[in-house]
């Protein structure tokens, strides 16, 4: 029998590797949906790959791309936290003050 590729593992290992992305660049919430849906995607294949074992080759990007899309969770998680209490405290508005007085001196 010929043996084939997991079907979702590449776009999951696109995924997660953009969750880091989405994590940096929108306080975490893009890096939320992207992991989850890479995690989706990986417990998708595993039970695919858990019926038949011997028929597909690529059970070790699998496996990276589930670590990935983990670490991207985690550090996503992280981020709305931190995200959250700043908003909570009344930070985050003082730190954006603060970021709006650098750019316009930059500027100058």
């Amino acid at each position: 029998m010929e043996q084939q590729k997991l079907p979702n593992v590449t776009i999951a290992l696109v995924l997660g590797i953009l969750s880091f992305i989405g994590c940096c660049c929108t306080s975490g919430f893009g890096g939320l949906v992207l992991s989850g849906i890479a995690l989706f995607l990986t417990n998708k294949d595993e039970k695919v790959y858990k019926e038949n074992p011997e028929n597909y080759t690529n059970f070790s990007q699998l496996k990276t791309a589930k670590i990935i899309a983990i670490i991207g969770l985690v550090l996503s998680v992280l981020s709305v936290a931190a995200y959250f209490y700043l908003k909570s405290t009344g930070m985050y508005e003082e730190m954006m003050e603060e970021y709006m007085e650098q750019l316009q001196e930059m500027q100058n």
